[in-house]
């Protein structure tokens, strides 16, 4: 184990590092689990969609965890290298000497990367969420009688259908 002034700055670099592998792990694991909800909607049998969707959340909750453990890291190294609390990860790699420049600039680069492409995801999965409730709202408004059009402003406008629906409730 290192010892002093040099040691320590070794110990927080290793606690940041360890802590940013950890939020790398999570953000893998929500990546997979939106696109396992995805999957789902696409298919469009929702049996699993409320446990998809419950995965995710539960993601979500253990990544605001690891964010605060992150933060108390980050102001740790942000201490030993002279700059304020709070710093974002980029002025932690500005600041830190070699090798910790390095290895903090490549969590920065796959964290960038990896938030990217599950803002992608989340946003897809919003759009399909959408249009299914949107499909199944026009079906069941035909059912009973209405129609859904849109109107110039793009909101939906319920319009009564004048011929009488037929609906067989013996099935």
């Amino acid at each position: 184990m290192p010892t002093g002034v040099a040691g320590w700055a070794v110990e927080v670099m290793e606690k940041l590092s360890t802590t940013l592998w950890h939020e790398r792990e999570l953000l893998e694991s929500l990546q997979y689990h939106l696109e396992v909800e995805q999957l789902v909607l696409a298919s469009g049998r929702t049996t699993w969609l409320m446990r998809a969707t419950k995965d995710v959340e539960a993601v979500l909750a253990r990544l605001r965890a690891g964010a605060v453990l992150r933060s108390v890291a980050a102001d740790e190294a942000a201490e030993q290298l002279g700059l304020a609390p709070g710093p974002s990860l980029q002025q932690l790699v500005d600041a830190s000497p070699e090798p910790w420049r390095t290895v903090l600039a490549d969590h920065h680069e796959t964290l960038t990367g990896m938030v990217r492409e599950i803002t992608a995801l989340a946003d897809s999965n919003r759009d399909l969420i959408s249009s299914g409730y949107r499909s199944a709202r026009e079906t069941l408004l035909a059912i009973g009688g209405t129609t859904v059009s849109y109107g110039a402003d793009g909101s939906a406008v319920t319009v009564l259908d004048p011929l009488p629906s037929r609906l067989d409730r013996s099935l």
